[in-house]
């Protein structure tokens, strides 16, 4: 027979489910709305089990079964393109859904409302904290051709300087009666902008490549 709390704890588990997987949805990820949801009310469904099929269960069995469960779905959705792993959020996320639902189906409900509180302000906040790290570091390759002029790649690093971009790899190299001039530079886009602008105003420069 279905208890009442049961049926609470499903609800529960949708709108936990929900809340975390509208914000999957909103950024077209994998894992979206009804899968999230999914995940969640799962993971409480066999919890609750966990604790109504008899003395001859052990709860920490079906515990365990939903984490490596919910581990095979977490892979799927993990993919490497271009030498960069993605998914790995969306991947965290269902691990989380499953949690919740296990706190929900144990009834747990301040962790389970608590933990959702939190996993929202990291999805829905916490990426534009990411976003202006990533920007202090922004890294572009550059590649200039000019005429044969010893005074450039001192005007160069000199720029550089000027604009704080932290370069690596400077490289000079002849060919013909042309340089070539190769770095990588990391900081703000705007410096980037700055650098970029600079290189373009410059008549000695024949070619630029970034």
């Amino acid at each position: 027979m279905i208890l009442e709390e049961d049926i609470i704890k499903l609800l529960l588990a949708v709108v936990a489910g929900g809340l975390i997987g509208a914000e999957r949805e909103f950024r077209d990820k994998a894992a979206g709305f009804r899968t999230i949801i999914f995940i969640c009310i799962g993971a409480t469904i066999f919890t609750i089990l966990s604790t109504k099929l008899g003395a001859g269960i052990e709860p920490a069995r079906i515990a365990a079964s939903i984490v490596s469960g919910v581990g095979f779905l977490g892979a799927g959705v993990i993919l490497r393109d271009r030498g960069q792993i993605m998914g790995l959020t969306t991947a965290s996320t269902i691990w989380l859904a499953a949690a919740l639902g296990m706190a929900i189906g144990s009834g747990e409900y301040m962790l389970a409302g608590g933990a959702t509180l939190i996993i929202l302000v990291v999805l829905w906040i916490f990426p534009f904290i990411e976003f202006g790290i990533d920007n202090l570091r922004h890294t572009l390759r550059y590649e200039i051709t000019c005429a044969m002029d010893s005074k450039k790649p001192d005007e160069i690093q000199a720029l550089l300087k000027d604009l704080r971009l932290r370069v690596d790899g400077f490289k000079t190299t002849k060919t013909g009666d042309q340089m070539r001039l190769r770095w990588e530079a990391r900081g703000s886009p705007k410096r980037h902008k700055r650098l970029m602008d600079a290189l373009f105003a410059d008549p000695d420069i024949k070619n630029l490549h970034f």
